[in-house]
């Protein structure tokens, strides 16, 4: 094996060994940065739902509060404002997920389910939790959930949710006198729950581990080339130079020229100890042939 083939070997298990402790890093890194920006997503839909329900609650329900006396109208609710924009906001971006939960709702399409429902019993046990992030399986593909209590901070909302005799008829005959009562202030009765799909982030996390690979093993193969030319001039060249002018004059030939190799090197010292080595023996056999 000669020494180009040991050197490339040494360099290439180097290689091997740093990119394999550097890929797991480089993916946690990657995979970190990507959570970030899925939930830079969830807050800018987050505060969107927020800016509709705030809305709702300062604009239209003065401006309706006449008619719901009259007929109760879902529209003036704030949650179900929030819920049917995003609706149609899923027409455009069918892969997000929004929905305000709750595990006794008056719409029957908020009751929370499943994996909702153990979420928002994990909030409610514990009122310091401000938010919860989980992965979920939603329409068959992983999502990135965060989800946020829904808290009744205002007394005016128990005169819809405490009993259904202080609820609006209207309201009460829309849907029924079963479900959405018995809240209590700053009772957690429900979630946000926001979702965004992980493949685009898993993607974007591959696509930046191949390139991660990629770039450093080009530029592994140029500094490779590079090195190899080196050693060529620098070691592997003179060294051969030298190995042929020793096997020159062990076979006798004595008219061979002294290998010369400028510098000071330890290619060069040893040449020139060679040299030495060379005198030396020439002088030796001179004085024995006397």
């Amino acid at each position: 094996m000669g020494l180009r083939l040991k050197f490339n070997i040494i360099l290439a298990v180097c290689y091997l060994l740093g990119l394999s402790l550097s890929i797991y890093p480089f993916y946690q890194i990657s995979r970190q940065e990507a959570m970030d920006q899925l939930q830079s997503q969830i807050d800018v839909l987050r505060a969107q739902a927020l800016s509709i329900r705030r809305y709702t609650s300062e604009e239209i329900q003065p401006l309706l509060a006449e008619h719901s006396s009259v007929q109760f109208l879902p529209q003036t609710i704030p949650s179900f404002s929030a819920q049917t924009a995003f609706r149609n906001f899923r027409g455009f971006y069918p892969q997000f997920f929004y929905k305000e939960a709750a595990l006794n709702p008056t719409n029957p399409a908020d009751l929370a389910r499943d994996w909702e429902r153990e979420v928002i019993e994990k909030l409610r046990a514990n009122s310091d939790l401000t938010k919860d992030v989980s992965f979920q399986t939603i329409d068959s593909r992983s999502h990135y959930t965060a989800t946020y209590p829904l808290v009744i901070k205002d007394e005016s909302c128990l005169t819809c949710h405490s009993t259904p005799d202080r609820a609006p008829p209207s309201m009460v005959a829309l849907y029924g006198n079963k479900n959405g009562f018995g809240w209590k202030l700053n009772e957690t009765i429900g979630a946000q729950i926001i979702s965004v799909p992980m493949d685009i982030a898993e993607g974007s996390i591959w696509r930046n581990l191949g390139l991660f690979v990629g770039t450093s093993s080009v530029i592994f193969l140029v500094l490779l080339i590079l090195l190899n030319i080196l050693l060529n001039r620098y070691v592997i060249s003179p060294v051969t130079r030298m190995a042929k002018t020793a096997e020159a004059v062990s076979m006798g030939d004595a008219s061979v020229a002294e290998f010369e190799f400028p510098g000071s090197d330890e290619i060069a010292s040893l040449s020139r100890s060679f040299n030495r080595m060379r005198r030396s023996l020439d002088s030796a056999l001179k004085m024995l042939e006397k």
